[in-house]
């Protein structure tokens, strides 16, 4: 499994990183989920991606993997109001709140990262959500702080300088990180992380695979297929992610351990070939250079 450094920490991550979201739901019973995520460390994947908001996701990390709590870096999302959160959305209290019911949820007693999870810039220039991921990270909490976010928002936290990562969209179908975002991102040293590499597997598909899909899909109708592309629309997605060196982890909601070895093969097969890469590009800059990326 191809790893990278994250940044400037001090963690080397799987390239193929897991997005938890929906493993309590997904997989289709306990004993599935409990298979598919120990299929993950054994295959090298050793990124996850949850947040307090998705449901049982925490809850079910922490029953199945916290027996092998060394083996992964463990990322979760704060600051909106979900579970034992009792305080009002995108507080202090909000924060530190929910990074204690994440660390009980999921058997543990530090978090390798925190992303403050896609706040408006307001909150941000307020600080007390800040002030709050920091206090947590002095108290052993988290090791490092990052921010979830997506075009001006996330210039204005990467300006601040406050961050050590990144989680923001990029897929075949939104390319606008590559304008201004990513490389902002990486000019001050911040590790990269991509949400929704495989456009929500809406690529190259008759219709949208389900409503969460369903902006990537309408998106998808401005593309054809260049001769020589993966007819795979999420094959086609996370090679085209995997193009570009400014991707540290990519996240996928993998649901089964056949999709699991799908994952692994497409990223096996390395970048898409100049050409498929240069006319996605180029389709890109023709009809959606000013689509904004998609929170």
């Amino acid at each position: 499994m191809e790893t990278r450094r994250l940044g400037q920490t001090d963690m080397d991550v799987s390239w193929l990183g897991f997005g938890a979201a929906r493993i309590a739901t997904d997989t289709g019973s306990p004993a599935k989920a409990e298979a598919l995520l120990n299929a993950l460390l054994d295959s090298g994947v050793n990124y996850i991606d949850t947040a307090e908001c998705y449901g049982e996701s925490e809850e079910t990390l922490g029953k199945y993997l916290s027996h092998r709590r060394d083996e992964y870096w463990l990322t979760t999302k704060c600051g909106h109001v979900a579970g034992d959160v009792t305080a009002p959305e995108w507080t202090a209290e909000a924060v530190s709140q929910s990074i204690d019911q994440s660390l009980r949820r999921m058997h543990t007693d530090y978090l390798d990262l925190v992303h403050i999870h896609t706040c408006k810039a307001d909150v941000l220039r307020q600080g007390d959500v800040l002030r709050a991921l920091q206090d947590a990270q002095r108290a052993g909490k988290t090791r490092y702080i990052g921010f979830s976010g997506d075009n001006e928002v996330a210039l204005e936290a990467i300006g601040m300088g406050e961050f050590a990562t990144l989680l923001t969209s990029f897929n075949v179908v939104d390319q606008k990180g590559l304008d201004e975002v990513l490389p902002a991102a990486e000019a001050v040293g911040m590790g990269i992380i991509a949400k929704r590499p495989i456009a929500n597997a809406a690529f190259n598909r008759p219709a949208s695979p389900y409503d969460y899909a369903d902006a990537y899909w309408e998106r998808a109708q401005y593309f054809t297929l260049p001769e020589g592309a993966p007819e795979d629309g999420a094959t086609l997605a996370l090679r085209f992610c995997h193009s570009f060196d400014y991707i540290d982890t990519a996240i996928v909601g993998i649901d089964s351990i056949d999709q699991l070895a799908a994952n692994i093969r497409d990223v096996a097969a390395g970048p898409l070939p100049t050409a498929v890469l240069n006319s996605l590009r180029e389709q890109f800059q023709a009809v959606g250079r000013d689509w904004p990326q998609l929170v």
